[in-house]
């Protein structure tokens, strides 16, 4: 049996409002999820598994009937989900009576509960949500009854204040695979995903988000597709993401101007890849008399946010010959010594730009 896993898909979602490439964010997300559609159907996957937050907020009518109609074109594929943190089934929350398509199977329990699907062998079992938080160890006792031949579990969850997770409680229940979500960055926890190929003998991973939504969910994001046998579970990470947001590290120089040091932020960007976004940490030493215009560096419109920790570049012998009698001085021929990747070396950077700044002043 073929399946694809995907969790925290955040529908609804709008990361990083206000910034030049988050116009289009929201539609991007949809579209990532139109995009494992057409994958489930080009693996001819048996089974789609949500596991959690395939909304970021309480669903719209309007949403759940596109999602409904985007699902119910996999005339091959069965689709189980369950509510998460985000979209948690509130009161009046429309999961509650909505009419999914017949091969479209929601989890609406608070506590755990199966899906069986004959025709597949298989039963999914799983539990969603009903507030924001829930600190109990639910998966904890979540053994499978053995009423099919392969056994699922879907899971959302794995901190303090969303059902912790013990790994080898839940290793030793004695699922054929358990679906996580929660979690954004995907994870094998039997292995460790991340690299290419299939991994064999692994029945217990996080997908990630479908799309990274924070500017922490770094690395590249997409589903898990999988395979079940008699004998084993196999699974393979895809990356499927229009975007990853990516930390760049860009060291500055002690004779780069502003449109010196934007040019190497553009080069760098260029060179990973314009459609991402970008922290940019701005390293290394600057002329002490040059000033970096942050605002002036987003030139490919993708920057979510810009630091600079360079240190200014003093020429601390002639500053030393100039102070020798002083405080200044004094503190220069303490620490001129060391070289400039220890950490002496930062703290004269840090104290001679202080004390200068004091006698600006």
């Amino acid at each position: 049996m073929k399946f694809i896993h995907i969790a925290d898909v955040h529908l609804g979602a709008n990361p990083s409002s206000g910034s030049a490439y988050s116009a289009n964010r929201g539609k991007e997300i949809w579209n990532s999820l139109t995009r494992v559609v057409k994958a489930c159907k080009e693996e001819k996957a048996d089974l789609l598994l949500i596991a959690g937050d395939l909304f970021h907020r309480q669903p719209l009518l309007r949403e759940l009937k596109e999602v409904n109609d985007l699902f119910s074109i996999l005339k091959e594929t069965q689709v189980v989900l369950i509510a998460g943190n985000h979209d948690y089934l509130k009161r009046d929350s429309y999961y509650r009576n909505f009419e999914w398509a017949k091969n479209v199977h929601m989890i609406l329990s608070s506590q755990i509960s199966v899906v069986e699907l004959p025709e597949l062998s298989a039963a999914v079992y799983g539990l969603s949500y009903y507030s924001r938080e829930i600190t109990e160890r639910l998966y904890d006792q979540a053994f499978p009854e053995k009423r099919q031949k392969y056994e699922i579990l879907i899971a959302h969850g794995g901190d303090e204040r969303h059902i912790p997770i013990h790994r080898e409680k839940l290793r030793s229940l004695g699922y054929d695979y358990i679906a996580l979500g929660h979690i954004h960055r995907p994870q094998d926890m039997d292995a460790g995903i991340g690299g290419a190929g299939w991994f064999p003998e692994s029945r217990m991973a996080y997908s990630g988000a479908l799309e990274p939504i924070d500017k922490n969910d770094t690395g590249a994001h997409g589903y898990i597709l999988g395979e079940l046998t008699q004998e084993k579970c196999r699974i393979r990470f895809v990356s499927c993401a229009l975007r990853e947001y990516v930390h760049l590290e860009v060291t500055a120089e002690k004779n780069m101007t502003n449109r010196g040091l934007k040019n190497r932020i553009r080069e760098q960007i260029k060179a990973l890849g314009a459609q991402n976004i970008y922290k940019v940490i701005v390293k290394g030493f600057h002329d002490p008399d040059i000033l970096f215009d942050l605002t002036d560096m987003d030139t490919y419109g993708n920057i979510i946010d810009l630091v600079d920790k360079s240190e200014p570049a003093y020429d601390f012998k002639k500053l030393w010959a100039q102070n020798r009698g002083d405080l200044l001085g004094k503190y220069i021929e303490s620490l001129m010594d060391y070289g400039e990747d220890s950490v002496e070396y930062l703290a004269l950077c840090e104290g001679v730009q202080a004390l200068m700044e004091t006698r600006r002043g």
